[in-house]
């Protein structure tokens, strides 16, 4: 298979590079800013897109135009961005993540799982930490974790969600779901959440050594998005959970 990469000289590039060749495909080439993204494409079977969001509506486009499926790891998407990724599964398949670790999405899985046994009175707290030079804040994957513990809990996230707390805040609002981001060094991506009542505390924790678990699961995600018919897939679908 021949595996396309949009933003390959960003930091998950070269990574996604080795574990292309690992897993026995073909690297059908890159594209950055102002790239030949339609040549790219023609010459894909299948796009795997960690670049920026200022450029996922030209991806998506592209793709569209081309026929051909695309796998979207880049964070910082806004309500916008899953407008136009939604809009576009009706005539490709798209898988969009947060994080393509398989690893990961196992923890997301069990963040779910314990949101909707425990009770109301357990609070929830992410906390993430990554290298100096991440951009967005919350991570992607906090994010990820978020939502699977607002799913587990049958509300929106959005409705109950806690970023940032600085001076005078009072108490903590009852059912929120807080983040908290650390940045620093080389961290390639740490991510707790936290489960607490008054007399006991879980902590469902997950540590990235390095980039090529994401890269590996990339590639995993690829192989199967490429034998789907359109539609809007994530990670836990590829893991059948």
């Amino acid at each position: 298979m021949k595996i396309g990469i949009i933003g390959s000289q960003g930091r998950m590039g070269q990574a996604l590079v080795d574990a292309i060749a690992a897993n026995g495909h073909k690297h059908a080439g890159g594209v950055d800013k102002d790239g030949d993204l339609a040549g790219l494409i023609a010459a894909s079977d299948v796009l795997v897109d960690f670049s920026s969001p200022g450029g996922l509506e030209a991806s998506l486009d592209a793709c569209v135009a081309a026929g051909k499926p695309i796998v979207i790891g880049t964070t910082g998407l806004a309500e916008r961005h899953h407008f136009l990724i939604d809009d576009a599964a009706r005539d490709i398949p798209i898988l969009q993540t947060g994080n393509t670790s398989l690893g990961v999405n196992m923890l997301a899985a069990l963040v779910e799982q314990a949101a909707r046994q425990l009770g109301a009175d357990w609070d929830i707290e992410i906390l993430e930490m990554h290298h100096r030079h991440k951009v967005d804040a919350p991570s992607g994957t906090a994010l990820l974790l978020g939502e699977a513990a607002a799913k587990g809990r049958a509300v929106n996230l959005k409705d109950h969600s806690e970023r940032g707390r600085d001076g005078i805040t009072g108490a903590r609002p009852p059912g929120n779901i807080g983040f908290a981001s650390l940045r620093g060094g080389s961290v390639a991506g740490d991510h707790s959440v936290i489960f607490a009542s008054d007399n006991e505390r879980i902590e469902l924790i997950h540590r990235a050594e390095n980039r090529a678990i994401f890269a590996s699961g990339a590639v995993k995600a690829a192989e199967w998005l490429a034998r789907q018919n359109a539609g809007r897939y994530n990670m836990q679908e590829v893991l059948g959970l």
